[in-house]
């Protein structure tokens, strides 16, 4: 049986502490339709939190979907009581298999654009990706007119928690010099899932074609938009180890995330 929902930690009268602190944007981009695709499972500890902080951001028109795995803790539940909160606001897309985070992020962006969004932000629902940070993103978008912006962990002025351990730094950095010497991309962050598209960017991209279906999702999306042209550009970032919950990364997704790249080079040189 699922456990109960988790309440917000904090009353909705409060303040919402949002770090670091965001950047105030001019009309008319404060005012941009922007959506924030969020894929769940066993969350339920921090999307609360995290739905809070997004809500506090002073840009009236975001919206979120959050797309769950049937998360057996409770966490799409919780979304659905967050939607009626935030009416209008929050939609919640079901999912009754967990096959991937490549298929999540594919559901969410669909419903996005079926929605209407101008502009789709991809963030974990672990809060190791600080929300303070969304607004610095939509205005790079718009003042660069570029089609994609990456929050970086490695470019310069980025960094990675604290609580990362050495082997994990890298494992990490190993990953992301890997595929890029391999795909021959100018992305430091080629790994990244904190990041900003412009909708006409992700009608180009093709998304029901994409075929990774965990981590790799995030290299195959780079290299699409890479290979058709489209502007890349990178902000640091500092990325927070996850507040609750473990990490859903293991052996599978690793080693779909190794080979991916291969086989993304060779199809790519088999496109017209």
């Amino acid at each position: 049986m699922p456990s109960q929902p988790t309440p917000p930690d904090q009353p909705s009268s409060a303040p919402v502490h949002v770090t670091p602190t965001p950047v105030a944007l001019p009309a008319p981009w404060s005012g941009s339709r922007v959506t924030v695709v969020v894929p769940t499972y066993d969350e339920a500890a921090n999307l609360p939190r995290l739905v809070a902080q997004l809500m506090a951001l002073d840009l009236p028109e975001l919206r979120v979907v959050v797309v769950d795995d049937n998360s057996p803790d409770g966490t799409g539940e919780i979304a659905d009581k967050l939607a009626v909160e935030h009416r209008g606001r929050i939609s919640v897309v079901h999912r009754t298999t967990k096959d991937g985070l490549g298929r999540a992020y594919v559901a969410g962006m669909t419903h996005a654009l079926d929605e209407g969004a101008e502009f789709v932000v991809q963030m974990d629902a672990d809060l190791s990706h600080p929300v303070g940070y969304v607004p610095q993103l939509l205005g790079t978008l718009h003042s660069t007119n570029a089609d994609v912006v990456i929050g970086s962990r490695y470019a310069p002025g980025g960094s990675l928690s604290e609580r990362w351990g050495l082997r994990r730094r890298l494992l990490s950095g190993w990953a992301n010099t890997y595929v890029k010497t391999l795909l021959a991309m100018p992305v430091r962050d080629v790994t990244a899932g904190f990041k900003i598209w412009r909708s006409s960017a992700l009608r180009v991209l093709d998304l029901p074609g994409i075929e990774s279906t965990g981590y790799a999702f995030q290299v195959e999306m780079h290299y699409r938009a890479y290979r058709r042209g489209q502007k890349m550009m990178e902000i640091p970032i500092h990325f927070e180890d996850r507040v609750e919950g473990e990490s859903k990364l293991d052996a599978a997704v690793a080693l779909e995330a190794a080979l991916r790249p291969l086989r993304l080079r060779r199809a790519e040189q088999r496109r017209p």
